[in-house]
């Protein structure tokens, strides 16, 4: 991860004075860079600038191995969580085949993912392009309370498309 590269250690920390937490998460308040790299080598441990942008700059002391294993590890985590899943319908489908794909949908929303629905035209259905955008503002409404639609439903070729975003965290 590029993290890695981001991540300022020891004395690559360019600030004279910094915010120091300890590794028990206790603030040991703002000191020289000097003093907090002393107190980092008195424990074993090294210190890692976390927040660049505070002032002064914060930095934890911790075992930097550990804490760039732990960032890798959420960032996987966060990456994985964010797919995209599809659900195609058609203009002629049937109630109760309707609820089973509806139940999908929701089912995707709830892990995380973002929802492509799609609505396929075959042959002529494409006259009745109309009843396919009326499909989407009803899938539209019933996902409403875990989902909100992302841009405006597109027609692309013989499918109308419509992307879904879940509103809550998984």
């Amino acid at each position: 991860m590029d993290n890695k590269r981001k991540l300022r250690v020891n004395e690559r920390i360019r600030q004279k004075e910094v915010r120091v937490v300890d590794d028990n998460g206790e603030n040991l308040g703002v000191m020289p860079i000097e003093e907090a790299l002393a107190i980092a080598r008195e424990k074993g441990l090294d210190l890692v600038e976390v927040a660049s942008q505070a002032t002064p700059v914060v930095c934890k002391i911790v075992d930097y191995g550990k804490y760039h294993y732990q960032l890798e590890k959420r960032e996987r985590k966060q990456k994985r969580r964010t797919k995209l899943k599809e659900v195609k319908f058609t203009i002629k489908i049937g109630e109760h085949d309707f609820q089973t794909k509806m139940g999908r949908v929701r089912h995707f929303l709830s892990r995380g993912d973002m929802v492509r629905v799609s609505i396929f035209f075959r042959g002529r259905e494409i006259v009745h392009a109309a009843r396919g955008r009326e499909m989407l503002k009803r899938i539209e409404e019933e996902v409403s309370d875990i989902a909100r639609v992302d841009g405006q439903p597109m027609a692309r070729g013989r499918t109308l498309q419509m992307m879904l975003v879940p509103t809550q965290p998984s």
